[in-house]
């Protein structure tokens, strides 16, 4: 149920009946039960979920090495299930039964957030993501995703407690709060009083594939490509215009060390009379990174690197003591970290946070974007490596989350799709379907800003971490 809920099936009401489910399995369980019960649980939830990875590993190592990768990360991402399976029997035995589910609800959340952080955090699949069109996105403004994973676990946890214990009651009591807290939140909710849309933006989506992007003459068909579709454009007058993640694919030399590229894209920019993303490869000192050059006229070329590399494609955590294991080398590509959490002023009045595809599922990293007093988040892609698995759709379904997290317009370009523009409220104002070549124009607008935007989430997850505990620690009373 819990798979079901993400893309393509996208069956989100099934959630709450899942994470009930996984909290049943706990109930009377000892701390090793528990812990067996979550760690299978998990291995299976993350072998369907991330089989999309197939797609494009196979291709370089095989079949059997690819689906051999998708197990061990599986295994490895189901260890946040077993803990949590471990801090539900704790809080079982210590906690006022009364409260117990709300200290499993916290504990499956604060394991959710500590598999998904750090160079080797990987924060797909937080159930969380399955509300981006429900009405319990809203919670989403105020506590993030992590919040909205919280309320779900909150409605399963108490209702697998009222089957087992045949007692109904807690869990009427903890859905009225919720009802409650949503009402309230949808009412106080910033992006439903957002200021009109009136600037003009674009993204470009060339459907140049993976197949032909490395060719030889593929940099011809990208430039010519882009540089059309985007002069198109011009009728409408767009003040962004956005390309997709290395759509100038330069291996050797970096764009910022081509004279021609970039008097081009400066000419480019300076006739749209708009501010031009540009993705493409830079090299300073030797060392390369996945970057996105801004041109924006009266201004001197600005570049972004990418701050947080996917391990084991772009980056090898580790790399000198593992260089013994088979396939090392294909699983670096020798790309350096980005440092700066930048934020670009453009020409449609909107200081600009941009996101290249991994980054944009991390909430740390555009939130400290939105502390620079970033206005406006931009998502630079290429999900063509995943062809038309459901990859490319819970990536553009993260989009979706941070735009609401942040309480701002998001416009995203991705290679081959999917391609768009979300409101702050976190709904599709304009949308390009995968695996075609076209343009998306629309409007944005100021952000209205959240309490999230404000907070970030860190204090969210401090705050479910202190629950846990205040339930917990003091003990069983009599």
């Amino acid at each position: 149920m819990l798979t079901l809920g993400f893309p393509k099936v996208g069956a989100a009401w099934l959630m709450p009946f899942g994470t009930a489910a996984l909290f049943w399995t706990f109930i009377g369980a000892s701390w090793k039960g528990a812990l067996t019960r979550g760690w299978i649980a998990g291995t299976i939830f993350f072998c369907i979920s991330y089989s999309w990875w197939t797609y494009t590993i196979k291709a370089d190592v095989g079949p059997y090495w690819a689906a051999a990768a998708v197990f061990v990360c599986a295994v490895v991402e189901g260890v946040a299930w077993a803990a949590t399976g471990v801090l539900s029997v704790l809080a079982q035995r210590r906690a006022l039964a009364a409260l117990a589910p709300l200290a499993w609800a916290g504990a499956f959340t604060v394991t959710e957030w500590l598999r998904s952080i750090g160079p080797l955090g990987i924060p797909f699949a937080q159930l969380g993501y399955t509300q981006a069109q429900t009405p319990l996105r809203v919670f989403a403004a105020y506590f993030g995703t992590y919040g909205v994973t919280f309320v779900l676990c909150v409605i399963g946890a108490y209702a697998a407690a009222a089957v087992v214990r045949r007692n109904v009651r807690p869990f009427a009591v903890m859905l009225a709060i919720v009802i409650v807290a949503w009402i309230g939140c949808w009412i106080a909710w910033p992006a439903r009083r957002a200021a009109a849309a009136t600037i003009p933006v674009a993204a470009v989506q060339g459907d140049i594939v993976q197949t032909l992007k490395w060719q030889p003459g593929s940099l011809e068909l990208a430039v010519r490509r882009y540089t059309t579709m985007t002069r198109a454009l011009s009728a409408m007058h767009p003040r962004l215009v956005v390309w997709p993640e290395t759509v100038i694919a330069i291996r050797g030399i970096g764009l910022d060390l081509d004279p021609v590229l970039e008097q081009h894209f400066t000419a480019l920019a300076d006739t749209m009379r708009a501010s031009l993303i540009v993705g493409s490869i830079s090299e300073r000192e030797g060392n390369f990174y996945n970057s996105l050059f801004f041109f924006t006229p009266g201004r001197p070329p600005a570049t972004y690197d990418k701050r947080q590399l996917v391990p084991f494609a772009e980056d090898f955590p580790g790399e000198r003591f593992l260089s013994w294991m088979p396939y090392v080398g294909e699983l670096n590509g020798g790309f350096s970290h980005g440092t700066v959490d930048g934020v670009f002023p453009t020409t449609a009045g909107l200081r600009v946070a941009p996101e290249i595809c991994w980054e944009s599922a991390f909430a740390d990293l555009v939130h400290a974007q939105v502390a620079r007093g970033a206005q406006l988040l931009v998502v630079s892609t290429d999900d063509g490596w995943f062809g038309e698995t459901s990859g490319p759709y819970q990536h553009a379904q993260i989009a979706q989350l941070r735009a609401i997290e942040s309480g701002m317009w998001l416009v995203r370009a991705a290679a081959t799709g999917v391609s768009g523009i979300i409101a702050p409220d976190g709904h599709w104002t304009q949308r390009a379907p995968m695996g075609v070549q076209t343009s998306v124009i629309g409007m944005v607008g100021p952000p209205p800003g959240s309490l999230f935007a404000r907070i970030g989430p860190a204090p969210v997850i401090a705050l479910l971490s202190l629950l846990y505990l205040a339930i917990v620690v003091p003990g069983r009373r009599p």
